[in-house]
């Protein structure tokens, strides 16, 4: 039982030890995330269409 109570400890020690982004960091990193994730949809999306317009002219 004192090996659980001394991993919680060291956890919280360890946890207080960490620097947590702000708001505008994380709301610019969001940003980032959903632009790429638009971007590489949409480009996914054209290369489907392509190589499907592709067979459909060799089928």
């Amino acid at each position: 039982m004192a090996k659980i109570v001394q991993f919680g400890k060291e956890c919280v020690a360890e946890l207080r030890k960490v620097v947590w982004p702000t708001r505008e960091e994380v709301i610019s990193s969001v940003k980032v995330v959903v632009i790429s994730t638009a971007i590489i949809a949409a480009l996914l999306g054209f290369l489907d269409a392509a190589l499907m317009a592709g067979v459909n002219l060799v089928f």
